[in-house]
């Protein structure tokens, strides 16, 4: 399967919150990290062959440094959204988009 380009929407929970900041900060240099006061939030584009091999990527990294971390994610890809919670796969559902959301406040 080749690469795919990605979207990321998630949060880790973590007590390794300046250790982790640096990891996040080399795994996705281009994405948007926020400090909460349970660990981040993050939102970026990456490319990788599935959201399952990214997840895991991105899990494994974190727990290198902070075994305890939790990350809650969300994979969207080619108008698909696979949920993750840490790195069991919780389900897929078509993507929301600005038009899936406007039809359902009429």
């Amino acid at each position: 399967m080749g690469e795919r380009p990605f979207t990321l929407k998630a949060r880790i929970r973590t007590t390794a919150h300046a250790a982790l900041q640096t990891v996040l900060a080399t795994l996705i240099p281009h994405g948007v990290v926020t400090p909460t006061p349970e660990g981040f939030r993050v939102e970026a584009a990456l490319v990788g062959s599935s959201a399952r091999d990214l997840n895991r990527q991105l899990l494994s990294a974190l727990r290198r440094v902070d075994r305890r971390a939790t990350l809650y994610a969300a994979w969207t890809s080619e108008g698909t959204t696979e949920d993750f919670f840490d790195y069991t796969a919780r389900g897929r559902r078509p993507a929301q988009t600005s038009e899936t959301n406007s039809e359902g406040k009429r």
